[in-house]
């Protein structure tokens, strides 16, 4: 996995030590920066593990800039353990989301979980060169952009997967199940909670141009509004 290029931005000199032996006796290309700073000047890496309580920064906003990089996932990795701090984790656009202290192999887990993911979404994107519109929403699988009667609108990364989701199936119903294993894949049984926080997101960021209704006990679907 030499070509898997991982990011590691860690205050902790104990906690960054064990992290980068860890992940570079699996083979990955590791980095570690200390602070947000750093974090922002690195180069492009396929995974950020992402402490939250950085010393020059709060890791959230670090987050969301480090989000503008739609090729990237992010793994938040953090001691900050209430669902509160996880919900804003994920809103601000985190892949995954570890709590320390956690084991090596679930680390990797996820780390695999979420390349397979990413890799998948390429994939999918490749092939589909122009704009899926409903409405005066559009979007725009390979670049991976979203507008709004042409104007931009900003997306974590799971609320674009899920918003394609939707959009590339409208007007049919997308079962529940079916988006937890198409936008979440093998980790779904521990982000399913978070499926209806996104929902309630994209609600509120495209809700002027589309529905996307709840049909009770099957999924969702979307259309115009």
């Amino acid at each position: 996995m030499l070509d898997m290029r991982i990011l590691v931005v860690e205050d902790d000199d104990r906690v960054a030590r064990g992290l980068v032996t860890a992940l570079r006796a699996a083979s990955f290309d590791v980095q570690r920066v200390a602070t947000a700073e750093r974090a922002l000047a690195a180069p492009p890496a396929d995974v950020v593990l992402l402490d939250l309580g950085l010393p020059d920064a709060d890791g959230i906003d670090l987050l969301r800039r480090l989000r503008e990089r739609p090729q990237t996932a992010i793994i938040a990795v953090t001691a900050r353990a209430e669902e509160r701090d996880r919900v804003r984790g994920l809103r601000a656009g985190a892949d995954d989301y570890v709590v320390k202290p956690f084991g090596v192999a679930e680390l990797l887990a996820r780390i695999d979980a979420v390349l397979r993911r990413t890799r998948s979404a390429r994939a999918e994107a490749e092939p589909e060169e122009a704009p899926v519109t409903v409405g005066a929403l559009s979007l725009d699988p390979a670049l991976r952009e979203a507008a709004l009667g042409g104007e931009p609108v900003r997306l974590a990364r799971k609320e674009f997967d899920l918003l394609l989701l939707l959009v590339s199936r409208s007007p049919s119903v997308v079962p529940r199940d079916q988006i937890l294993d198409q936008v979440w894949g093998a980790a779904w049984e521990t982000s399913s909670r978070t499926l209806d926080t996104h929902i309630a997101s994209l609600r509120a960021k495209v809700g002027g141009a589309v529905r996307i209704r709840t049909v009770r006990g099957v999924g969702y679907l979307l259309d115009e509004a």
